[in-house]
């Protein structure tokens, strides 16, 4: 007898009901149009997540203003009334599906490789980032040492946020995610070493997820109280994989904490491509999803390697996570909710499908490749 995944049941998040506990990880696929306008060829792609299964389709990060949110050239912005009429296709293609739609909402911050409206970056502090820029997305050589924001970019950061969120509920979507994760700017903020801030916004934990807290609240109270408003949050970054949090337990029951009572409906939290076990134990038994359950009450996405089956039943069963989103496993699977139903066997992810960059068309060239190779 077939024993179900427990992926593979119903589940509610926030007010909105899903067919399944699968959710598509948010990737980065620098595909849209120069101007950040979404492409027909976008909304096959997210739409194919949705014919495949997949109970939750959030998106790629996208950017929020014209001034220092965009993070790489060819980035889907949710910036402008053209941008957002855009992504109405992509919403109704998901909807036609019957899955749900989530729109991740991303500034970049320090972390900006690529933007059409400036030449520099800003983020808390004036403190360089580690690491190199990301071949995989048009990056290469050291990143620049931001601006220190002021308050006056602070405002206009979180109002971007508030703004953007309101364009993605008239396109459509069923939700936002707040990016407050993989070292972006509102992670730069709550990361200790990238904010050496000494104004209300650094120092203490309580401080340092301030910016994120507040962003959460602005864009509730533009959407309203029954709009989902998930965030995103990891210890680990795309240039740190070895960070966490300095006060393990204790910063994150005050950074989920915050969040919570900002007005967020779920929290999803990454682990930057790591297993997700190599970054959710904290102190015995207890693992930060969990632990964000716990001290919230709040529906968690557990990210992470939940492409291995057997690791995403035991984060659903033990109560870890009421979620997994799936990036790798994703990528190779479209259909992988129904391969799953249907016990059918996983294709193996291949990181030449993001060579030489992360974008749809190198995808789709690796697809043909593939399916030459095999006849």
């Amino acid at each position: 007898m077939t024993i179900e995944h427990p992926a593979s049941l119903p589940v509610r998040l926030g007010g909105l009901d899903l067919a399944n506990r699968f959710a598509v990880a948010p990737m980065t696929r620098v595909s849209a149009a120069p101007d950040g306008t979404p492409t027909a060829e976008m909304a096959d792609y997210y739409a194919a997540y949705a014919e495949g299964g997949f109970g939750l389709v959030i998106t790629e990060g996208t950017y929020t203003d014209t001034v220092y949110s965009q993070g790489y050239l060819n980035q889907p912005g949710i910036a402008s009334d053209v941008h957002a009429g855009a992504w109405r296709a992509v919403t109704e293609r998901v909807h036609a599906a019957g899955s749900r739609a989530v729109l991740q909402l991303m500034h970049a911050g320090a972390l900006s490789q690529g933007n059409r409206h400036r030449d520099d970056t800003a983020g808390p502090s004036e403190v360089p980032p580690l690491g190199e820029k990301m071949p995989e997305y048009g990056g290469h050589g050291p990143w620049p040492t931001p601006r220190a924001m002021t308050q006056d970019d602070i405002d206009v950061a979180v109002r971007g946020f508030a703004d953007s969120a309101v364009r993605a509920l008239d396109a459509g979507f069923d939700g936002v995610e707040v990016h407050g994760a993989n070292g972006y700017l509102l992670d730069q903020f709550l990361t200790a070493y990238t904010n050496t801030r000494d104004d209300s916004y650094g120092g203490p934990v309580a401080n340092r997820v301030r910016l994120a807290a507040e962003v959460v609240a602005a864009i509730r109270a533009e959407v309203g109280p029954e709009f989902c408003v998930g965030v995103r949050l990891s210890q680990t970054k795309v240039n740190d994989f070895v960070y966490r949090w300095p006060g393990g337990a204790y910063d994150a029951r005050i950074i989920f904490t915050a969040l919570a009572e900002a007005g967020a409906t779920y929290l999803h939290i990454a682990s930057e491509g790591r297993d997700w076990i190599e970054t959710a134990r904290l102190d015995g038994d207890t693992t930060i999803t969990g632990l964000a359950r716990l001290a919230t009450g709040l529906p968690v996405i557990a990210n992470g390697g939940m492409h291995e089956l057997s690791q995403a039943a035991q984060v659903l069963r033990d109560g870890h996570a009421d979620l997994v989103s799936i990036g790798r496993g994703a990528l190779a699977n479209s259909d992988l909710p129904r391969r799953v139903t249907g016990d059918r066997p996983l294709e193996a992810f291949d990181h030449m499908m993001l060579q030489p960059m992360a974008t749809l068309a190198n995808a789709a060239q690796w697809r043909q490749a593939s399916a030459r190779v095999a006849v």
